[in-house]
């Protein structure tokens, strides 16, 4: 291949670079147009000011013979960089897509979207295939070539399932072209297109490459759980995108607020894509005052467990603790040909994996809300919702930060009733009566405005990114909060 060693010519090349190439090279490019050598009586020669450029570009030179001009050398190194794009481009997998997943039937509308606009935000009920999908539309697209296609998920287990699923789809071995990060964990290569990880992995990654080099698309998956993690994300991407043009960024979630989504992202285009779902039927059962939790259950399990269509059962809690007690009084009950298991986050993946292996008779399975969303447990047919969860709060009058156990709201609540009826028609069990359900608030209140915010203020000082009061969270911290966290940290010196 000829060398292009004019200045337009690399310029040119330069769009062609891996993306974290391309900040080093235009740098160099720069210095190359501004220290043209200028003939004058004192210096006839122009050595000196090549020489120059020669040093600023000496960064990344050492494959380059000596006696080589600095565009030459420049040029040797950016069609190494288009070279491994082109090898990456050689190995995109085939892309195929299962029919009856309504993602798919709107797959051009998503597809052109992307293609047109730097931020597009996909509202997908349950079972519409959206996390699985997504980053194949991604590589239709010819993404993750120059740099990664970086895929968020709220917690590991759903991190490393939807990395396993995706790989089987485009029938690649993990680790290579879709591989997967989490915590102590490291499934990704210099081959990997597609890169599943966890938001706090995300968040780490910003403190050594600010600008996100490495990724040419950020799909960030389950929005609507808003944690602190999510939303510092979301405004430090709204700051990051006019510095990163060729970024895009997905937005996806099954249960969001999209008008408010949409106005952080100038009005981002937003696609609502409809679920895959059987007719599911809600049962109101609050049980009798003398009646506790752990009976209540048992008594909801006999009765799906007599229907005449057998199926797994899951059933929400809030938290490990009340895990433990529903699983006692259901061993006490003696059901027959029956397995019970716990899904929590703390759980260690080994055994959090279980819930997906093939199982004989009913599975029973007991989890907190990491069962709402991402991690979809194959088999359920019937849901158990106690309508409660573990929130975490923060009193700034008391300093406390508390994990009461509190109602949920109606947008978990849908979302637990869309785990069952995906295989066939569902039954979900509400422990709780209607006009309950009815004076939920529609939504769960965003971690950001019921947390301490000492350790927030500390991160964003650590990333440089300005005042906590200006920065573009969706929903800005009330100012009580921010007090506080700088005088907790200001007591702490």
């Amino acid at each position: 291949m000829t060398r292009p060693a004019t200045y337009p010519a690399l310029e040119t090349l330069l769009s062609q670079c891996m993306t974290v190439d391309r900040p080093r090279f235009l740098k160099e490019l720069r210095a190359l147009h501004t220290a043209q050598p200028r003939p004058s009586r004192q210096q006839p020669s122009p050595r000196p000011a090549a020489a120059q450029v020669n040093a600023r570009s000496s960064r990344g030179t050492d494959n380059v013979a000596p006696g080589v001009g600095p565009q030459e050398s420049l040029s040797t190194r950016m069609q190494a960089s288009v070279a491994r794009a082109a090898q990456r481009q050689k190995s995109l997998p085939a892309v195929s897509y299962a029919t009856n997943l309504p993602v798919v039937v709107q797959k051009e509308q998503i597809a052109d979207a992307i293609g047109k606009h730097q931020v597009v935000i996909v509202s997908g009920e349950t079972g519409s295939g959206k996390t699985t999908q997504l980053p194949k539309i991604c590589l239709e697209l010819g993404r993750g070539v120059t740099g990664l296609i970086g895929h968020t998920q709220p917690r590991r287990i759903a991190a490393s399932t939807v990395a396993n699923r995706i790989a089987e789809e485009l029938r690649v071995p993990l680790g290579g072209v879709v591989g997967y990060q989490v915590r102590f964990q490291d499934q990704c290569s210099d081959r990997t297109l597609v890169k599943l990880m966890t938001d706090g992995i995300l968040l780490a990654e910003i403190s050594s490459d600010p600008e996100l080099l490495r990724y040419d698309t950020l799909i960030i998956d389950e929005a609507h759980e808003r944690s602190l993690n999510i939303d510092f994300i979301l405004g430090y991407l709204k700051q990051l995108l006019p510095r990163r043009p060729d970024l895009k960024v997905i937005i996806t979630s099954a249960t969001i607020d999209v008008h408010k989504f949409a106005a952080h992202f100038g009005d981002a285009p937003v696609i609502a894509v409809a679920g895959r779902t059987y007719p599911v039927q809600i049962r109101y059962q609050p049980p009798p005052a003398d009646e506790d939790l752990p009976a209540a259950v048992v008594s909801a399990v006999e009765e799906l467990l007599a229907l005449p269509q057998r199926g797994d059962i899951l059933v929400f809690v809030s938290g490990e603790r009340e895990i433990r007690d529903v699983a006692q009084a259901l061993r006490k009950a003696e059901l027959r040909h029956v397995e019970v298991l716990p899904l929590y986050a703390r759980l260690g993946l080994k055994d959090q994996r279980r819930v997906f292996q093939a199982h004989r008779g009913t599975r029973i399975i007991l989890a907190t809300n990491v069962a709402e969303t991402s991690i979809t447990v194959p088999g359920v047919r019937y849901v158990v919702d106690t309508g409660y969860a573990r929130i975490s709060r923060y009193s700034y009058r008391t300093r406390v930060q508390r994990l009461p156990i509190e109602p949920i709201s109606q947008a978990s609540a849908n979302q637990r009733a869309g785990r069952c009826g995906r295989l066939a028609d569902g039954v979900c069990i509400r422990l709780y009566s209607e006009q309950d359900f009815a004076q939920r608030p529609e939504f769960s209140d965003p971690e950001i405005l019921r947390t301490n915010l000492a350790a927030v203020i500390l991160q964003m000082l650590q990333f440089r990114v300005g005042d906590v009061r200006r920065f573009p969270f969706v929903d800005p911290p009330d100012n009580r909060f921010i007090n506080d966290g700088y005088n907790l940290l200001a007591e702490l010196g």
